[in-house]
């Protein structure tokens, strides 16, 4: 299924972003159509849902345009058989300091969401004590 084309349309649908959105990756250099149709519409490849997919997934976490665009360059440098095992390792190394950073964020979004479930239940009890 890697060679059937899509329009932004349907790569937005599947994906869960706006045109718009998609457009400002393409803009930014995240993610580029696979190709143009003959009247100049932007085609999408599975592949390329998977990349829109990866900085979908990055941004709730806070990661910059820039740092999405270091991640998607070593995970490129990754899936290719031929980068040497020197380089493969840096970017393994590099990838593990992703998934720190990563990690790190989930959990101080663990963290502020037990704070506002808190604030939730005490407003909860606060509706209960003033309704007898």
């Amino acid at each position: 299924m890697t060679g059937r084309h899509m329009q932004i349309g349907e790569a937005a649908e599947r994906v869960g972003l706006s045109i718009r959105t998609i457009r400002h990756y393409e803009e930014a250099g995240l993610v580029l159509p696979s190709a143009r149709s003959e009247g100049g519409f932007r085609l999408y490849t599975e592949p390329d849902l998977a990349r829109l997919a990866v900085v979908k997934r990055m941004k709730p976490l806070g990661f910059t345009l820039d740092e999405m665009r270091d991640l998607l360059a070593i995970l490129d440098g990754l899936a290719h058989d031929t980068t040497p095992g020197a380089e493969r390792a840096a970017l393994r190394e590099r990838l593990a300091m992703f998934h720190t950073a990563a990690q790190a964020r989930v959990d101080a979004l663990r963290e502020q969401l037990a704070t506002a479930e808190g604030f939730a239940q005490q407003m909860q009890d606060q509706i209960e004590l003033h309704s007898s």
